[in-house]
């Protein structure tokens, strides 16, 4: 993976911290063996100011310092829930890992469409993540929301929905995770 680039962006006032953090979650492809790291404070400054101001939010340089970590948090928290579809697969495949994630955050999925037309809030972002089932190759969708706001107006909670992708075996797995839990995802 090359490293990012850590400068300061154009017009940036503060210099932020380039210390980076190791994910738990194990990389796939050229990287195999090594867990995904994410971007340092820095990095997220230079591409997400401009990125969230489309989404009612404006971040500031100074606000890298908490979006970093709940960032992080995030990412661990669908890994995490990724890992439990996974774990329908157990026996075919015990170490799952992460071979690519692409970010679509204009690209709302068919479930979030439909249930826009119920009257629920479209998601703000979305990801598909490319998971390697040794040697399967396996989509998931996740469409990030915002949760409840405190007094200000301020989002603190997100929901969180993952699932895999529209696919014979997508649907057969949300069919038997269905089965398990009662739940229809």
């Amino acid at each position: 993976m090359p490293p990012p680039n850590q400068q300061m962006a154009p017009g940036q006032k503060v210099p932020l911290s380039v210390d980076r953090e190791v994910s738990s979650i194990p990389m796939a492809g050229k990287f195999d063996g090594k867990n995904w790291i994410y971007p340092s404070e820095q990095v997220n400054a230079a591409r997400n100011i401009g990125f969230f101001s489309g989404k009612n939010w404006s971040p500031h340089e100074r606000d890298m310092g908490v979006v970093v970590p709940i960032h992080n948090a995030v990412n661990e928290e669908c890994w995490r829930r990724i890992l439990d579809w996974e774990a329908m697969h157990e026996t075919a495949c015990k170490t799952p890992k992460l071979l690519r994630f692409e970010g679509k955050p204009r690209d709302y999925s068919p479930k979030a469409r439909l249930w826009n037309l119920f009257g629920y809030r479209l998601p703000f972002d979305r990801h598909d993540w490319t998971v390697d089932r040794c040697g399967e190759k396996v989509k998931y969708v996740i469409d990030f929301y915002g949760g409840g706001e405190d007094p200000n107006g301020a989002p603190v909670s997100f929901f969180l929905d993952v699932r895999p992708a529209v696919s014979f075996g997508g649907v057969v797995d949300r069919l038997r995770m269905f089965w398990r839990t009662g739940r229809f995802q």
